[in-house]
C-alpha cells in the first residue's frame, strides 16, 4: 500500500490516505486538502510535493 499522511508534510493532523497507487493516495490527499484544510485549489506545485512524501506502508 502507498501511505501519505498530513504528518508526513509537517501538518500537525492525523488523517492518513493510503490506497493502492501513488495517484490514488494523491486524489484522496486532495479531497482532504480541500474539505479540511480550506485548500481552494490543489495546484500542481502541491501534488509534486506531496509525491515526494508517498511512501510504502
Amino acid at each position: 500500500m502507498k501511505v501519505l499522511g498530513c504528518k508526513d508534510l509537517g501538518v500537525n493532523c492525523s488523517f492518513v490516505a493510503k490506497e493502492k497507487t501513488v495517484e490514488e493516495v494523491l486524489k484522496k490527499a486532495a479531497e482532504h486538502a480541500r474539505t479540511r484544510h480550506g485548500i481552494k485549489k490543489v495546484t500542481k506545485e502541491y501534488l509534486d510535493n506531496w509525491r515526494k512524501h508517498v511512501h510504502n506502508e
